[in-house]
């Protein structure tokens, strides 16, 4: 069992049709879609029928709905409804080449406690993912780092996604490199990679259309029409976690990886279709 722990976000993805006019009007396609980083971690894992536990927190009012939207790719979602704070929302704008800028509301992701991950939570428990936004949380901080001590109690694995360029540059270097102590496995990109000068058998490096590598392992990605790139690293975590847990084989794990992020890129939002 893969326990992954974080956000939970409504995604408000916006693709404007034609040239943008500023201060004015721009006829675009906008939709609302179930996102968050490790929630969506936790949706590819499901739909690659890897056995995954998700535990995050969202408007009171947004529960039964995040939960059946991880519960249709197999994910047992533990979601907590936050009584004062709404559901943490991100507005996507994507430009020509289906890349996008975001614009981040946190909101109930930011009063995640150690409460709502109880020790039923981790029953079979062999791995945990966590990823950056957590750690970049001054209040949602000490909760992760508590989780990754109970792995190691646990001797379950642990990996972390540094997920945000901007936000590791506020962080700071030698701050988001602690956090990073005990983990097995860091998924980040190219950007995040030349910030963080990370070394070592750890180091899960994706460089979205040249692929990535693992341990001297190269992977190509693999050709598509892309469409949207949200959610292409968490379908690359969980694509190479799928098949790393089950049997350690860095080939292999790398292939799964590229082969999720290329199914997630060539289709709109950050789940499986």
């Amino acid at each position: 069992m893969i326990l992954v722990v974080g956000d939970v976000v409504d995604d408000i993805g916006v693709r404007p049709l034609g040239p943008v006019n500023p201060a004015s009007d721009t006829v675009s396609e906008i939709r609302m879609s179930a996102g968050g980083s490790a929630a969506n971690v936790a949706a590819w894992l499901g739909s690659l029928g890897a056995d995954v536990r998700f535990v995050g927190r969202c408007g009171a009012d947004a529960v039964d709905r995040h939960t059946a939207a991880l519960a249709a790719h197999r994910v047992d979602a533990r979601i907590v409804g936050d009584p004062d704070l709404p559901t943490a929302t991100i507005v996507l704008t994507l430009d020509a080449a289906a890349d996008r800028t975001m614009y981040v509301d946190r909101a109930a992701n930011t009063t995640l406690t150690a409460a709502d991950v109880p020790a039923d939570a981790w029953e079979g428990v062999t791995w945990l993912h966590l990823t950056g936004y957590s750690f970049f949380d001054a209040g949602v901080r000490p909760v992760v780092m508590g989780l990754v001590a109970e792995a190691a109690r646990r001797d379950a694995g642990v990996s972390i996604d540094p997920s945000s360029l901007g936000f590791l540059e506020a962080a700071g270097r030698d701050d988001a490199l602690a956090w990073l102590t005990g983990a097995d496995l860091v998924f980040p990109n190219a950007d995040e990679q030349a910030f963080l000068r990370l070394e070592g058998d750890a180091l899960v490096l994706t460089r979205g259309a040249d692929g990535a590598t693992f341990r001297g392992l190269t992977a190509a990605a693999i050709e598509t029409d892309v469409v949207d790139t949200t959610g292409a690293g968490d379908a690359f975590c969980a694509g190479f976690l799928s098949a790393w847990t089950t049997t350690p084989d860095s080939d292999a794990a790398l292939r799964a990886g590229v082969e999720a992020a290329a199914r997630c890129v060539a289709t709109r939002g950050a789940r499986p279709a």
